[in-house]
């Protein structure tokens, strides 16, 4: 059975603004690399339409993007990617799926058929699913900077206090801490 590992960007301040953090080529080859290890992606309905209309396009290098990138997007291409969405159920990006039914039980069946793990990359996604249990690591990415506005990560959607055990803390040159813990039981 694969794990399901929740991974995110947010501020000092607990800012997950998409358009907040720092968008260089070392967060982007960090990603790639989570993304490799990883066996399939994980959105809610509003993640994947921020993502289908630009990165199928830079993959293809139909939009100039540096190398590393470029990098993330064909990988990302080329990945199983699952969304969960109450009102689409056409997802035409390449390797894309709609998980249908039970969400604890989708999300579970999904782990158990993906030995290398599942990637998930979407806020309010992942408040649910912790709710249910089913997130079994965090990697998430701290910027620094303050940002003073949310959305915030989990924004009072998380009923109790979920403890983690660190399992890394490793600083980037670009000034960013890529943190990396899993459920304390």
């Amino acid at each position: 059975m694969g794990s399901l590992t929740f991974s995110y960007n947010v501020t000092l301040d607990g800012c997950v603004d998409h358009q907040e953090g720092i968008a260089d080529d070392q967060t982007h080859t960090h990603y790639t690399r989570l993304l490799d290890e990883s066996g399939a992606m994980l959105w809610g309905r509003t993640t994947y339409e921020l993502m289908e209309s630009y990165w199928p396009l830079v993959a293809r290098g139909e939009v100039e993007a540096p190398e590393a990138i470029r990098e993330w997007a064909v990988t990302l291409e080329d990945k199983p990617k699952y969304v969960v969405s109450a009102t689409r159920s056409d997802f035409p990006w390449n390797n894309s799926h709609r998980l249908e039914g039970d969400l604890r039980t989708a999300v579970q069946d999904l782990k158990d058929q993906t030995p290398d793990g599942v990637l998930l990359g979407s806020g309010k996604l992942a408040s649910a699913l912790d709710q249910l249990d089913l997130i079994d690591e965090y990697r998430f990415l701290v910027h620094p900077m303050i940002t003073g506005h949310g959305p915030t990560l989990y924004q009072d959607l998380l009923s109790s206090t979920r403890r983690l055990d660190l399992i890394s803390a490793d600083p980037m040159s670009n000034g960013a801490i890529s943190v990396h813990y899993r459920r304390a039981d």
